[in-house]
């Protein structure tokens, strides 16, 4: 009988997660703690005013764990250590993660369930996985979706609390729920739209419920990720590298160099003056005639179009037959006369 005992509390199992564990109580550890453990986190500026308004209800909530919780608004910290009256050895770890999430902009009420057995927290570091700011920007706001769509979705198929703030992304709840997140995460910072894995796990979900499936492999229900090489728009204007010669270009001429190439180093400067003053004239004069000219083309006449009939007809005519028709209808003219 014992036998069979171990072999059922020592076999595999098939199902971890389904697997209760049992309390942890008082009685399991009389003794307490024999070192006294401390954790400081520091906070930003802006959050000095939400934390002083719930600090209170901070340490009521440690308090029943017997966890001293203090707050430096000076420094800037958050501290919590264990007492003499503290038995539960993990508890202190569980309240560094409140204190962490506190910081990192997570409401009280859902950083109070850290303390919970079953509950825990994760921060991912969403900085690191791309370089440039603007595509960095894009794929959080993807994350977040429109008017928080996606984020929501992702909550309720997980299970689970999240936070996008600044470079780091808050989730609190059960681990396993803890799991899906941070792989949604790191897979959209790494350009596959979160979309597939909420498919997925909106999939699995129902496939969970057929028992015909459950040892069956789920990849032909599950959606692939292809990816897809973009053509990136090109620069309108393409610049053109110059040969590469390994000696440096000529340093550009002073203003003094010039003055001496032309000669007008050596001029005083009433002839200075008077050289600029001629320039200046000069300039005007020619800018006048610009706009005299055109002012001009107002008043001159178009071009008349020739009819190309009537220069063919004239250059058909003779002038010599012209002249013996007309003769000989003079005469006509004056016999008839007569």
């Amino acid at each position: 009988m014992m036998e069979d005992q171990t072999t059922e509390e020592t076999g595999p199992v098939d199902n971890a997660w389904a697997i209760k564990i049992p309390k942890f109580t008082p009685e399991d550890n009389p003794h307490g703690l024999l070192e006294e453990s401390k954790f400081a986190t520091l906070f930003p500026k802006y959050r000095e005013q939400y934390l002083k308004e719930c600090w209170p209800l901070v340490q009521k909530v440690l308090k029943e764990h017997h966890i001293i919780a203090e707050l430096d608004l000076i420094e800037g910290s958050l501290t919590v250590k264990t007492t003499k009256k503290t038995w539960d050895p993990y508890i202190i770890i569980k309240a560094r993660d409140f204190m962490k999430l506190l910081s990192r902009s997570v409401p009280f009420e859902q950083a109070s369930r850290v303390l919970d057995d079953e509950i825990g927290c994760d921060i991912i570091k969403i900085n690191s996985f791309v370089r440039k700011k603007e595509t960095f920007l894009k794929r959080r706001q993807r994350l977040i979706g429109p008017n928080g769509v996606t984020l929501k979705s992702i909550e309720l198929l997980t299970e689970c609390y999240v936070l996008v703030q600044g470079n780091t992304v808050s989730a609190v709840g059960p681990y396993k729920g803890l799991v899906q997140v941070r792989r949604i995460v790191e897979d959209t910072m790494k350009n596959i739209h979160p979309m597939y894995n909420i498919k997925s796990l909106m999939i699995k979900r129902e496939l969970m419920k057929d028992p015909r499936l459950r040892n069956e492999s789920w990849d032909r229900f599950l959606p692939k990720f292809k990816s897809k090489n973009v053509p990136r728009k090109q620069p309108k204007q393409k610049v053109k590298k110059k040969p590469y010669t390994p000696f440096p270009p000529p340093q550009p001429e002073s203003k003094i160099d010039q003055q001496l190439a032309s000669g007008e180093y050596f001029l005083k400067d009433d002839q200075k003056r008077a050289k600029r003053r001629h320039e200046k004239e000069e300039k005007q004069l020619q800018s006048k005639k610009a706009r005299e000219e055109e002012r001009k083309k107002d008043y001159i006449p178009p071009q008349e179009k020739v009819n190309k009939e009537d220069v063919s007809n004239e250059a058909t005519v003779d002038i010599n037959k012209f002249k013996a028709k007309m003769k000989k209808a003079s005469k006509q003219q004056k016999h008839l006369s007569k």
